[in-house]
């Protein structure tokens, strides 16, 4: 028998309180996440936050795209969106300001400004932030269903993909769908990140 393919949605408002729990228990154990904040128990509070504020952020662009029943979720900024204002900026400082975080704030304010120059300039494209599944619910194929709206207008539109991952065993997923690494950086006194980029499979 033939699987049916998972059904896929625009996220909402209402989705924002459960997408923020998926986001945090998805990047628990991510690289950047363990080396920022070396807490288990800190870890998960300064990562609800910190991925409620991008929500928030994000859906004015109405491309966060998730399953029905929100197991997994793709955040998106389209092209020539701005990635951030001053107060979405605040709103994500706010996460970080623990005392237990504050003396670490430094080296991320150092490893931020490194991923944003790694960031492509002038050439429009869109910008995959974020992608998380339930580790319950991994392996079935819902992280490749929620990149399909975007990466499908991409190739109808002829425009580029860029993401950045600290997992070195994600590499193998992104390239199955079109990626290629075309950098590698190393936060400070942290993990390594690689970037990539898809370009579009229209040849516009």
């Amino acid at each position: 028998m033939v699987s049916a393919a998972p059904a896929i949605r625009r996220a909402t408002m209402a989705d924002v309180p459960r997408l923020t729990r998926l986001l945090a228990g998805a990047y628990a154990d991510d690289p950047v996440a363990v080396w920022f904040c070396r807490s288990e128990t800190l870890r998960p509070q300064m990562l609800e936050g910190l991925y409620h504020a991008r929500l928030l952020q994000m859906l004015a662009h109405r491309e966060v795209w998730a399953t029905a029943e929100l197991s997994s979720v793709a955040v998106w900024t389209p092209p020539c969106a701005s990635t951030t204002t001053l107060a979405h900026e605040l709103a994500r400082v706010r996460c970080f300001l623990h005392p237990r975080l504050i003396a670490r704030l430094p080296l991320l304010a150092i490893g931020w400004a490194a991923t944003r120059r790694a960031h492509p300039g002038k050439q429009p494209h869109w910008y995959l932030s974020l992608l998380g599944t339930q580790p319950s619910a991994r392996g079935r194929g819902l992280g490749s269903a929620v990149l399909e709206p975007v990466l499908e207008r991409c190739d109808a539109d002829g425009v580029g993909v860029y993401l950045e991952t600290s997992k070195e065993r994600n590499i193998r997923f992104y390239v199955s769908h079109g990626f290629n690494v075309t950098g590698e950086l190393r936060l400070p006194r942290g993990p390594r990140m690689w970037s990539m980029w898809r370009e579009s499979s229209s040849g516009l």
